[in-house]
């Protein structure tokens, strides 16, 4: 029996300047999706955050009204977007279940952590008569615990999914840094392949730990979420 069903946003949000004016589009894996101005409101409610669709209607609403186009109902545009992969949706019995069926197949990009931009945007802070505290608490991060810090460690060498990155720390794999050695961590055996590993994964010791380690950097900003 399905209880719980949540969702989150995929890929990234990029603004195009075209002949008629700016328009959005969601960017996932270097491809490039269109979307009107309220698929892209529905998206921007679910960007770094994990919610049920109550959730949805209460952050969605905020700016709802100020879309300068005849909308369609949340729920429509909500299916709409889950067809077109450019949000995911996770089912379960229980909340952490349908987390896993939310993340588990789905891809962990960290986030550039640069200097110079970050430099540039508190400066651009400061300049908007933000105070010197208040910028700098908004550029502060939380700082990883140790399981975090692995699945970021692993993420900056290769692209995994969730299931992937359980994988490997079910192996202990640490050097996932060129094909030869992501498909020895992976992918030696020959029972998983890359269709099969979220439901292998299922059954790990390690698939709370490493799922929980994923959603807290994605809600800290840390990464992003893709798909290959």
């Amino acid at each position: 029996m399905i209880n719980y069903k949540l969702y989150t946003a995929v890929g990234s949000l990029v603004v195009k300047n075209g002949e008629e004016g700016s328009y959005p589009v969601i960017s996932i894996n270097r491809t490039e999706y269109p979307v009107d101005h309220q698929e892209a409101a529905v998206w921007a409610a679910l960007c770094w955050r994990i919610c049920n669709e109550e959730q949805i209607r209460e952050r969605y609403e905020r700016f709802a009204e100020d879309i300068p186009v005849e909308r369609r109902t949340l729920e429509c545009c909500l299916s709409r977007l889950v067809t077109r992969g450019l949000i995911a949706r996770g089912v379960g019995e229980t909340e952490f279940e349908a987390l896993y069926d939310l993340m588990g197949d789905l891809y962990v990009q960290p986030v550039s952590d640069k200097l110079s931009y970050r430099l540039m945007a508190f400066v651009r802070l400061l300049m908007r008569g933000v105070s010197v505290g208040k910028a700098a608490r908004l550029f502060m991060r939380d700082k990883p615990d140790e399981q975090e810090t692995r699945i970021l460690a692993l993420s900056r060498q290769a692209l995994m999914s969730t299931a992937e990155l359980i994988k490997c720390v079910e192996v202990g794999a640490t050097d996932v840094s060129d094909d030869l050695k992501l498909m020895e961590a992976l992918y030696v055996d020959e029972e998983t392949t890359c269709d099969n590993i979220a439901i292998l994964m299922r059954s790990a010791k390690s698939r709370k730990q490493v799922t929980m380690a994923v959603a807290n950097l994605y809600l800290r900003k840390q990464v992003i979420l893709e798909r290959v």
